[in-house]
């Protein structure tokens, strides 16, 4: 093993001598920066590195100078708590300063606990176990569809859009269900250019991975339909080997690597302690000086880096060449229009069904006409349900586009099955890649399902439009267990997530066209089963109050006495409610979208919901909670905060309150109260 003290002889070692001391430079600019911060996961890192460092060294295809060079290879570290050996190799790169590598897991720096997609070179923000998986799956199948997409606009496409996908992932990552819901979708689709290596090292924080998991994990990918190989995760000569073999395999592929838990320690190896907390400091002196190492903090030799990037001109000139090839495919108008609109995300103007006013639709059949008629313009909208199609109204839309499978690539709808989670974090995978705008519908209740996705990719400002049907009680015979009660509330409280509650067709068009142009940003599209009156408003109308998240929907003259503030079915309710309290002065406002509405001016929010002067009156068929922030100490919420029944839905609105005779009646106790 060749020592740091004879650097200077660097140029006349071997090949093999090169990796293995660079390869030691990255490992130890891991504990040094864990042990610098005083807290990180030094231990899955050290055995991780052998593959990271061989695959990024000599296989990843990336432009050094652009790091969203669009045909680049992506590299998704599931494991995300091993952030410090995806930084190292960043730094390697040229992509983090050494300034950030010392600065780990501190306020406003560029090497965050784990992985953030805002720092250069890193493609997804992963953590939470298994969805890095999930994540990588969806870019490799939003690889294939963008290609098939231009490959109806140009032959040579396949020359243009070509690259892999590959992931690095855990024992956590593949023990969080969600991750093999998306490996069965991963093999069912044949995602040949998805490649994983699974880190074996049997060491997790609470210890041996055998006190919780005994799976065959070769046998279970093997019957997902992915090519498997077991491999000794340190032999670079094996993991060259794997990976140029996984490269040609028409089949998504795993390399298990079996590791060693803290590779290259001096005392630690295999010490599940490892896991989660820096390496003592006397133990990393001991392991420097076992590995030859300069015992200097974040000792990186210009060779090792030198070395480290040998190949870097060559893929210069690969990415060069590339977009020497694009420049004169876009001589072609209608290519060029359509790259544009797909990978810049140029989107034309979209036309909006004809809904016959006074004729009662239900929201989700309006999504459905809605989506067919969006989908005729964007070739870039793809989608699927989660087994829902005849409860979502995606159907027509899969029978028009026909399902994605490994005998139809521009297939563009996703028939994801019951498996709502891996449905959502695909949908953040794909949006991450670029070229597509990814819906997935079900219903509102299963939203929990998806929580951790839906949080994850707002966490990520990707655009994903999520369809949620049966959007309250008024679900109705199927009960308790699917009707949502504080679903609608708790995906507000969502930071950069955007919740649609459509009070009729024509909102609703509005509502999807508006969150397909939020392309930083998730967003979900809450809707009715039961059919709801469609607006006499126009089209022109309804756009400008969606875009403001809330807006005057039926005024009254003069300065208003009671403000009806609705969402969803119950704005038409609320119409009802005010036709029978005529003796007073009723304004009624549709807020369809909480944050949007927040978003406006005090100006304007006051000029729709007078602070004063009136009576504010919230109703919605879910929890009440949160509302007073609309109607203030005074007001009243009308909603529901208990668990519904099974029963048909006019019974349950009689049951619950929610018929205009109820709440009349409650608004005029409250008044009575008051006075």
């Amino acid at each position: 093993m060749k020592s740091y003290t004879e650097l200077d002889s660097f140029e006349s070692w071997t090949p093999e001598e090169k990796d293995q001391y660079t390869l030691n430079v990255i490992k130890m600019l891991v504990v040094d920066g864990v042990r610098n911060a005083n807290s990180g996961h030094p231990g899955g890192a050290l055995s991780s590195s052998d593959f990271a460092y061989i695959l990024f060294k000599e296989y990843l295809n990336l432009d050094p100078d652009d790091d969203q060079w669009f045909n680049r290879d992506r590299f998704v570290l599931s494991a995300g708590h091993e952030s410090m050996l995806l930084y190292a190799l960043l730094h390697f790169i040229g992509w983090i300063p050494m300034d950030e590598i010392k600065n780990f897991r501190q306020l406003g720096s560029k090497t965050p606990g784990h992985p953030e997609v805002e720092i250069k070179g890193v493609e997804a923000t992963t953590g939470p176990l298994g969805q890095g998986v999930c994540m990588g799956a969806g870019m490799a199948v939003a690889e294939v569809v963008v290609r098939e997409l231009f490959n109806n606009h140009n032959e040579n496409a396949e020359d243009l859009l070509h690259h892999f996908t590959y992931v690095l992932c855990g024992d956590g990552d593949l023990q969080e269900p969600v991750a093999l819901g998306a490996a069965a979708l991963a093999g069912h689709w044949g995602l040949s250019k998805l490649i994983m290596f699974y880190d074996s090292n049997d060491a997790q924080i609470s210890g041996k991975t055998g006190r919780s998991d005994s799976t065959n994990v070769a046998t279970v990918f093997d019957g997902l339909n992915w090519h498997v190989q077991n491999i000794d995760g340190h032999d670079h000569n094996a993991i060259r080997n794997a990976i140029e073999k996984a490269q040609v395999i028409d089949q998504p592929s795993i390399i298990i690597g079996k590791t060693v838990m803290a590779h290259g320690t001096a005392t630690m190896e295999g010490d599940h302690e490892t896991h989660g907390a820096p390496l003592p400091h006397e133990e990393i002196s001991a392991t420097k000086e076992k590995l030859q190492m300069s015992n200097e903090s974040f000792h990186v030799p210009d060779q090792c880096i030198a070395h480290f990037q040998n190949r870097f001109e060559k893929l210069r000139d690969t990415a060069s060449d590339w977009k020497s090839t694009l420049n004169k495919m876009q001589k072609n108008d209608e290519f060029k229009r359509t790259w544009e609109m797909v990978v810049e995300n140029e989107l034309p103007e979209l036309q909006f069904p004809d809904f016959e006013e006074g004729t009662s639709l239900a929201t989700r059949k309006a999504f459905g006409a809605t989506l067919d008629l969006f989908a005729e313009k964007l070739p870039q909208l793809v989608g699927g349900s989660a087994d829902l199609e005849p409860s979502n109204y995606t159907g027509n839309f899969a029978k028009t586009y026909g399902d994605f499978l490994p005998d139809n690539a521009k297939g563009r709808n996703f028939a994801f099955g019951v498996r709502e989670f891996p449905m959502a974090a695909l949908m953040n995978g794909m949006s991450l890649h670029g070229g597509v705008i990814p819906f997935g519908g079900t219903f509102l209740v299963f939203a929990d399902y998806s929580r951790p996705a839906l949080r994850l990719g707002a966490l990520q400002n990707v655009r994903a439009i999520h369809e949620f049907t049966h959007d309250s009680f008024f679900v109705g015979e199927d009960g308790p267990t699917h009707q949502p009660i504080e679903h609608a509330m708790a995906l507000r409280t969502i930071p950069n997530f955007y919740v649609f509650r459509p009070a009729d067709a024509k909102e609703t068009s509005a509502c999807f066209e508006k969150a397909i142009r939020l392309n930083t940003s998730q967003s979900a599209l809450l809707l009715t089963r039961q059919g709801v009156p469609v607006s006499g408003k126009t089209i022109a109308e309804i756009k400008d109050g969606v875009e403001k998240g809330g807006y005057i929907y039926q005024d009254c003259d003069g300065d208003p006495e009671l403000v009806l503030i609705a969402t969803g079915s119950e704005v038409s309710l609320a119409q009802d409610v005010a036709k029978k309290m005529n003796d007073k002065k009723i304004r009624i406002i549709s807020l369809p979208c909480w944050k949007l509405f927040m978003m406006q001016s005090h100006e304007y929010r006051n000029t729709v919901i007078p602070p004063r002067g009136c009576m504010k009156i919230s109703i919605e068929a879910g929890t009440t909670l949160g509302w007073e922030r609309f109607v203030g100490p005074a007001g009243l919420t009308i909603g529901i905060d208990h668990f519904g029944s099974s029963a048909p839905n006019k019974v349950l609105a009689e049951e619950f309150g929610f018929t205009p005779e109820k709440v009349e009646l409650k608004i005029r106790e409250h008044l009575s109260a008051l006075l």
